[in-house]
């Protein structure tokens, strides 16, 4: 049996767990190719015009593994805390896929709404394995398996990794170090985020994500937020741009976003109204199917260019 995750959106925050599970259970996971050109022309096709192009490039990995797995993976991912839910598009995901894309009639749909509960997310994957013929001791022998793993994956970019770039580790003693924030499937995705991250890093800058904080210290920022906003990872973008201010652990924060995307509108405000309070310079990179390379390396070249400059001048009053 093989089960397909497209690698894209829940992908980029929950591999670990997902792929150790199936494979726990003995199921072959087959993971959708790399994002290219090819797979968004496809997603574009089928997906609604209005959709984010993160959504549209689901579609696109969907159809990558149509013909090729027994099952394909779609969550309906509603809660994973107590606090929020997901974007209307997470939402209603199955229901956008199984109308847009023809022929679609393998999808294994799995609603995730545990609300930070670990029991609520066993039933999930109980349900999940028994559709797939597995009983309880097994599925309790993986679950266990991938939440060591998750875990495992976490630790690696709290310790300054990025393992879905291949990035072991950086310099910390770059003269200039770097937030980079936003949804983990657009910073990881190296076609989609136009390799920003790695670019920077060329640049001789270090790079921090929000991947890098513990749930912890995200969440030293509530007082911050004053109020939530409704959806999850809006609020883990706020946190950890919050946290890097206030612990002046950055020089600078860049925004990625994705372009028509409704929550970020709110969090790329927010983050410029306080960069500018705390006097933190910060760019936004909106991206859609059709940005291309060169401008985005010319604006981040002269954002990195203006933040030496910055702290050259700083150091020299000082000094």
């Amino acid at each position: 049996m093989k089960v397909g995750v497209p690698r894209t959106l829940f992908y980029y925050a929950y591999s670990p767990f997902i792929c150790s599970f199936f494979e726990e259970l003995g199921v072959e996971v087959v993971v959708s190719e790399l994002t290219s050109k090819k797979i968004i022309d496809e997603g574009v096709e089928d997906a609604v015009s209005d959709a984010c192009v993160p959504i549209k490039l689901f579609h696109g990995h969907v159809k990558n593994l149509l013909n090729k797995v027994d099952f394909v993976l779609v969550p309906r991912l509603v809660s994973v805390n107590d606090e929020s839910t997901f974007c209307p598009k997470f939402l209603g995901l199955p229901d956008m896929l199984e109308s847009s894309i023809p022929g679609f009639d393998n999808m294994l749909e799995v609603r995730v709404n545990t609300k930070g509960k670990r029991s609520e997310l066993f039933k999930t994957c109980l349900k999940t394995a028994g559709t797939l013929g597995r009983g309880f001791f097994k599925t309790l022998k993986a679950f266990n398996k991938a939440l060591k793993n998750y875990e495992e994956y976490k630790r690696k970019f709290q310790q300054g990794a990025i393992p879905y770039l291949g990035v072991e580790s950086q310099d910390k003693n770059s003269d200039v170090s770097i937030g980079v924030v936003g949804y983990p499937y657009i910073l990881y995705d190296s076609y989609l985020s136009l390799d920003i991250i790695k670019k920077l890093i060329l640049m001789g800058c270090h790079v921090v994500t929000p991947e890098m904080l513990s749930e912890e210290e995200k969440r030293r920022e509530d007082l911050k937020l004053r109020k939530l906003l409704f959806w999850t990872l809006s609020n883990g973008v706020l946190r950890a741009s919050y946290n890097f201010i206030r612990e002046k652990k950055v020089d600078g924060i860049i925004h990625v976003t994705a372009f028509g995307c409704g929550p970020d509108f709110i969090v790329d405000k927010l983050l410029e109204f306080e960069c500018k309070e705390k006097n933190v310079p910060f760019l936004t990179v909106t991206l859609d199917e059709h940005t291309g390379q060169e401008g985005v390396n010319t604006r981040l070249e002269a954002f990195v260019d203006m933040m030496r400059i910055k702290k050259a001048r700083k150091e020299a009053a000082v000094s």
